[in-house]
């Protein structure tokens, strides 16, 4: 049974222009049809990439609209499979054309139903996926490497690999849970093994600064590994910093586009 519908009219033109931009060919995020984009919807649904269409030259018609709960219904059922999910994300041929939700719409539904964020982005920046394909993927961003890492990021949820699709949205949603009962709170960004980066930020404009500032993070730790090896900056300080009233209020700015 399908959980998604063919609805253009119910994109927003921020989560289009969002798309747009991280597929931009100089930013290197993306490639093809890779990456996609999220919006939660007033009504508790999701404006959802579709499969197949690439980020750069996205429009509200390449967006299926996805219903949150049978989808996470999927994710907690130990007997749901691919093809559960392939027949459950799509939403029939319109203009002569599939439309089907994409592989990984099981991320975008697993932090809707862990902690509902209004904007998800996922892409996949060479320099962070080369770090996530590397002996050093679980700990090189486990500290950071320099003070506005710690302040826009802070610490991401490293995820390991898992085949996209069914598997990975099931391990993304429990590990995802796991943090938020440990943490109290949603990561801003998730790290995931081989694979890619998913940002998580009330606008738009804080899942670009996301993703932006984990290319950054990934290029200085690869440049510090060359050298010898990451001197991250201390964690005592880290904290002690990112807990200072005037970096609070800047991070605060960060994520509701206002920096």
């Amino acid at each position: 049974m399908t959980a998604v519908e063919h609805a253009p009219e119910l994109v927003g033109e921020g989560l289009v222009r969002l798309t747009r931009a991280l597929g931009e060919p100089a930013r290197d995020l993306v490639i093809l049809a890779e990456g996609n984009t999220s919006e939660l919807l007033d009504d508790g649904r999701i404006a959802l990439k579709a499969s197949g269409s690439r980020m750069r030259d996205a429009t509200a018609e390449d967006f299926v609209i996805a219903e949150v709960e049978p989808l996470t219904k999927l994710l907690t059922s130990p007997t749901s499979t691919q093809d559960d999910l392939t027949a459950a994300l799509d939403a029939g041929v319109v203009d002569g054309r599939r439309r089907r939700g994409s592989i990984e719409a099981l991320v975008h539904v697993a932090v809707q139903a862990v902690a509902p964020a209004t904007f998800v982005g996922h892409t996949h920046p060479t320099a962070v996926v080369g770090l996530l394909a590397s002996v050093h993927a679980e700990e090189a961003f486990t500290h950071a490497a320099y003070s506005d890492e710690a302040v826009v990021i802070g610490t991401p949820l490293y995820v390991p690999y898992a085949q996209p699709g069914i598997a990975l949205g099931k391990l993304f949603h429990e590990r995802l849970r796991e943090h938020v009962d440990r943490v109290g709170e949603l990561p801003a960004m998730v790290m995931l093994a081989n694979h890619g980066i998913v940002a998580i930020a009330p606008t738009a404009e804080g899942i670009e600064t996301l993703s932006e500032m984990a290319v950054k993070a990934a290029q200085v730790r690869t440049l510090a590994y060359a050298c010898g090896g990451l001197a991250p900056v201390p964690a005592e300080s880290t904290t002690s910093y990112t807990d200072r009233p005037d970096i609070k209020e800047r991070r605060a700015n960060i994520n509701s586009g206002t920096m």
